[in-house]
């Protein structure tokens, strides 16, 4: 395979976003993929934090892991973004890091960037699609190409069916409900592939 370059961008707070990217980069190494994990800048007050022990224990676990910056994206021939639902929305955090990439968008940076998306929340109905749809919105505008996973795998029905993009149901206790790993695993790989196509295609 074409060495395509993956950057995996996520925002956690609870932990389980930061597992699915960990995932994703496992599943894109297994193509031959380059990848980079990458975090978004976390806007909430440190005291906020403090008062909460699963996102304080995040904030320490992901402690290594890189901020995104433009550059980052400008490096990847692809992105596969891992964010919570707000509410039916991305978080603030990846929000902000997306409205900040106006340099490289008006630069023509962003042009056929191969993208896809993952989720998370706490019910089965809880703003999954409408997330991942809140990214696409965004990366129409970048003119990025959309790489869902759709029905391409028959591992997408053992991990709840999302055609738009793997999304997990995650209980009061923090613990995942659906089995998702093979499913993360297939949309990374399926992310790289399009890449490569898109990459040997501009050669």
């Amino acid at each position: 395979m074409t060495n395509v370059k993956l950057a995996v961008v996520f925002y956690s707070m609870g932990g389980t976003n930061y597992q699915l990217a960990k995932w994703a980069e496992e599943g894109a190494k297994e193509t031959g993929a380059e990848v980079k994990i990458l975090k978004v800048q976390e806007l909430a007050p440190q005291s906020v934090i403090e008062g909460n022990e699963v996102w304080k224990a995040t904030v320490d676990a992901t402690k290594d892991v890189p901020v995104v910056t433009s550059d980052d994206i400008e490096w990847a021939d692809a992105i596969i973004f891992s964010v919570p639902t707000r509410f039916g929305n991305m978080p603030s955090q990846m929000k902000q890091f997306l409205d900040t990439q106006g340099g490289l968008w008006a630069s023509g940076k962003t042009v056929n960037k191969v993208v896809s998306a993952m989720t998370s929340a706490q019910n089965p109905h809880g703003g999954q699609e409408a997330t991942l749809l809140s990214l696409y919105t965004s990366m129409m505008h970048w003119g990025a190409i959309i790489a869902t996973p759709g029905y391409t795998d028959p591992v997408i029905f053992g991990a709840g069916g999302n055609p738009y993009g793997t999304s997990v149901t995650v209980d009061q206790d923090g613990k995942m409900i659906e089995d998702v790993q093979a499913a993360v695993k297939h949309q990374a790989k399926r992310t790289v592939q399009v890449a490569e196509w898109v990459k040997k295609g501009n050669q």
